[in-house]
């Protein structure tokens, strides 16, 4: 039996959710705000998927993915499950004729993300990844202005870990140990973002040492000459954050949701002001809702695909690896990111 959770022919994009936890909730207030209609919840916990159904409105709790598409004909899901079970539930969404929004990392590690993108490919799925920091307004901003600058650019990617804090988080062991995919990714893709060329190698400056994981350095080769730095402090303190230097202009983004610019010959860096989204909800949910909506309508959207997210997962391999790694195929850009109109006209990101 089909949910009703409105009339079928209504103009919003129908969204269901798998998974009942922060997450979860997150993505729900930004694909309300939206517009899309949230129409179907499912999670291994009946209890929590409940309380959220309650609470946003959600008029149908589903016993499984299943049921989820089939009693309400999503358009989209959203899947937002640990990590360990990123694999199976993937591989059940992928079975129906909606777009798949993962949240990322989808894999917990290299060969877990291979065996998610070569089932998506096999069953011809829509597969896209919330990798939601290319949504930010910080982001957006430093990308655009930086296409005006063709010289070489010094792309600098700074990453702080505690995989002691991740265990005490109650983090799965398996998930701790490959923590570099877990959480490294939110700032590895930014190499990806700013590069905007193929990545042809890289070289570990310090080598990640997995038994005693401390300070972590590594190069990132462009074909266009550009460099890219990883520098990663684990097990201890640092900052999260993204640096940009160019001929005539350098950005910074500390935190990543925030960006700051110096231009030659200038000695401060000048803040930037933020979209309103990125403050009204967790920073770039709520754009990368709306691109979500458009992907899933076939609209021209910039939302990240699965192939594409697979790339950083390669990436993050390649720059904790203890020796030097040449792609046989360069490592291809970010895609184009866009601005997400608002209803007030304004830039959304």
């Amino acid at each position: 039996m089909r949910i009703t959770g409105g009339d079928d022919g209504s103009k919003a994009c129908r969204v269901a959710i798998v998974g009942a936890g922060y997450m979860a909730g997150e993505h729900i207030r930004a694909f309300k705000d939206a517009g899309a209609e949230i129409v179907g919840i499912h999670s291994r916990t009946r209890d929590r998927a409940d309380r959220l159904a309650a609470e946003h409105g959600i008029p149908g709790v589903c016993s499984s993915v299943s049921q989820l598409y089939e009693g309400t004909g999503a358009e989209l899901v959203v899947v937002t499950v640990p990590e360990l079970a990123a694999n199976q539930v993937s591989q059940a969404a992928f079975g129906f004729p909606w777009a798949v929004l993962l949240e990322k990392p989808a894999g917990y590690d290299l060969r877990d993300a291979q065996a998610i993108v070569e089932e998506a490919r096999s069953r011809g799925s829509r597969a896209f990844v919330a990798l939601n920091r290319r949504f930010h307004s910080s982001t957006f901003a430093a990308w655009q202005d930086l296409l005006s600058d063709e010289g070489p650019k010094l792309i600098q990617v700074l990453d702080q870990q505690d995989q002691t804090v991740a265990r005490a988080a109650g983090q799965p062991e398996e998930v701790v140990a490959n923590w570099h995919f877990a959480n490294s990714i939110h700032v590895i893709d930014f190499l990806r973002v700013f590069g905007r060329t193929p990545i042809l190698a890289v070289d570990p400056v310090e080598p990640w040492d997995r038994e005693r994981p401390g300070v972590v350095v590594s190069r990132v080769r462009y074909d266009n000459g550009d460099i890219g730095l990883y520098e990663g402090i684990w097990n201890g303190p640092g900052p999260w954050a993204a640096i940009v230097t160019a001929p005539s202009r350098r950005w910074e983004l500390r935190p990543l949701e925030q960006a700051a610019v110096q231009a030659r010959g200038e000695r401060r860096l000048t803040p930037i002001e933020i979209e309103s989204w990125d403050t009204a909800f967790k920073p770039g949910l709520r754009a990368q809702a709306a691109a979500a909506i458009a992907a899933a309508r076939h609209e021209q959207s910039s939302l990240p695909t699965l192939e594409d997210a697979f790339h950083t997962m390669r990436l993050i391999e390649a720059i904790f690896a203890d020796h030097p790694t040449s792609f046989s195929e360069p490592l291809p850009p970010a895609g184009v990111l866009q601005a997400t109109r608002r209803s007030d006209g304004k830039p959304g990101v």
